[in-house]
């Protein structure tokens, strides 16, 4: 049975710009995984599934009850009013103190309480506090918090938009156990590949085309690498091709040059009446006008196939970036934390905690969200002082970016914030250095409010390493959580090859793997 079917579906972003088209899906009973660059049109689709945005062109068929995962806003009062349950739990209440009407009597939910705490230890908050306030809660509990209300809704179909951004390790787990065992259907948005890899199938957004991919992750990346083979294949054949061409216009030119003088020459000597010279004169010409013509025509339909070859390539082949050596001596001490604590609003966050880093070591900072791992970042910065320890660091030789990469002004281009943190580099200058990490021409002079979450990231790292002396320890807070896969494979590929420290606050576990954790300070 199918929940939900898209037929040649196609979809365009608010200025107009056409996000895909032909898009034909059928969704059972079944994980179906969406993934592609950010701006691809994967929220869009979503909310497309959902009835709250229209196709450009296409139609959507719905068979069954569609869920859409939330998020849990401060806002939404208790715990039992974010679940949506506050007024069958108090219709349930007046009938248990025998308060209750007929109305209640028939439209009490006597299974709804079992139900909820089912629903409640599935995705991590067991006995909860129904009437605690949701502005209590963490951004990741209010995450589990709409996941649980999708459980008590059950619903046939399940919408997830990135349901693992922002949670745990533990949340994230929880989040893979609800996918796991439902029953029902799932589309769902993500660049968690961890989560990706239990799908059933995987659809690909990309200017492109769309592809799907029977299986999860791993199925989809050996079909992708095996699309990249096949598109450079195509490409060099194109290439040849437009050169066999060319080569081949050059000898029928040569070959009609050779005709005409050898024309020319019997001209020259006479003996043929005027009226066949002129009739062979013109009879040359229009051969050489048509070998021209079918010259061109071949040229040009060449050219086309390489072009259309080329930007298929382009699209599927990673963007990469290179780091500048940071030339750091494997003996150097970059951070060392003695029996250091911190308390905030009058409680121990953590502590006593001493740890060193020295050399190239890369180390991922671990615990629940509210442990206090942003707070230990800032200690390492020197935005906090501690309560007690000491915190030393080398001065100079340390940078951050967080996940909203801080400090981008939305209003300023790039090659202006560049220049404004780096004032020794000329226009010139930054402009070489921001090609770089992709930014090239146009490119770097657009606002910063107009990048992507990937471009963002880049902008970060070319602010942070367009220096006179590039950082030896880079700290990264949840880098991935606003990245499309793409965006975070290429920082895999960069942070890699990068030949400095690396301090890491993520909960993506195949992340911290890419890029070669050593060691982890658990908090909490």
């Amino acid at each position: 049975m199918s929940f939900l079917t898209f037929d040649c579906l196609a979809a365009a972003a608010p200025d107009g710009r056409l996000l895909f088209s032909d898009l034909s899906l059928s969704i059972g009973r079944e994980r179906i995984g969406l993934v592609g660059r950010n701006g691809a049109g994967k929220s869009t689709l979503l909310a497309i599934a959902a009835g709250e945005a229209r196709p450009a062109a296409g139609h959507v068929i719905r068979a069954g009850r569609i869920g859409v995962l939330r998020q849990i806003q401060p806002s939404d009062g208790t715990l039992a009013a974010a679940l949506g349950v506050a007024g069958a739990l108090a219709r349930l209440e007046r009938l248990t103190q025998g308060e209750g009407s007929a109305e209640d009597m028939a439209e009490a939910d006597w299974t709804l309480a079992e139900r909820l705490d089912a629903a409640l230890a599935d995705v991590g908050l067991p006995g909860a506090d129904l009437g605690r306030d949701a502005a209590s809660l963490s951004g990741g509990e209010r995450t589990r918090l709409g996941l649980a209300r999708l459980l008590v809704e059950a619903p046939d179909l399940l919408l997830l938009d990135e349901p693992t951004n922002n949670l745990d390790r533990e949340g994230r787990a929880a989040v893979a156990a609800l996918l796991a065992d439902w029953r029902g259907g799932a589309l769902v948005a993500s660049h968690d590949r961890r989560l990706l890899e239990g799908m059933d199938r995987i659809v690909h957004l990309s200017a492109a085309g769309i592809f799907t991919y029977g299986g999860g992750w791993s199925a989809f990346a050996a079909a992708r690498e095996a699309a990249l083979g096949r598109a450079g294949a195509a490409l060099e054949s194109a290439e040849r091709a437009l050169v066999q061409e060319k080569r081949a216009a050059q000898a029928r030119t040569e070959r009609q040059a050779r005709r005409d003088r050898a024309g020319r020459a019997a001209a020259a000597r006479g003996g043929a009446p005027k009226i066949i010279l002129g009739g062979l004169k013109r009879k040359a010409e229009e051969s050489a006008g048509r070998g021209r013509v079918l010259g061109e025509r071949q040229i040009g339909e060449a050219e086309e196939a390489l072009a259309t070859a080329r930007a298929k390539v382009e699209i599927l082949t990673p963007l990469r970036i290179e780091l500048p050596a940071s030339g750091l001596p494997a003996n150097r001490t970059l951070l060392a934390f003695e029996e250091v604590a911190l308390d905030l609003g009058g409680r121990r966050l953590f502590g006593p905690l001493s740890f060193t880093i020295r050399g190239p070591e890369r180390l991922a900072l671990s615990g629940p969200n509210g442990a206090g791992k942003t707070s230990l970042l800032k200690l390492v910065t020197g935005a906090l002082a501690p309560t007690s320890g000491t915190v030393r660091r080398a001065e100079g030789a340390i940078a951050m970016l967080d996940q909203h990469v801080a400090g981008l002004d939305p209003a300023l281009d790039l090659v202006g914030k560049l220049r404004h943190h780096h004032p020794a580099l000329t226009a010139n200058h930054a402009h070489a250095a921001l090609a770089r990490f992709g930014f090239r021409n146009r490119e770097a002079l657009r606002p910063a409010g107009s990048y992507s979450g990937g471009e963002r990231l880049r902008a970060g790292l070319a602010i942070a390493f367009s220096g006179p002396q590039p950082p030896q320890l880079l700290i990264l807070d949840e880098p991935t959580n606003h990245l499309d896969v793409e965006s975070i494979e290429m920082l895999e590929a960069a942070l890699g090859d990068y030949d400095g420290a690396l301090l890491v606050v993520s909960h993506d576990a195949a992340f911290l793997d890419a890029i070669g954790v050593t060691r982890e300070i658990g908090l909490g």
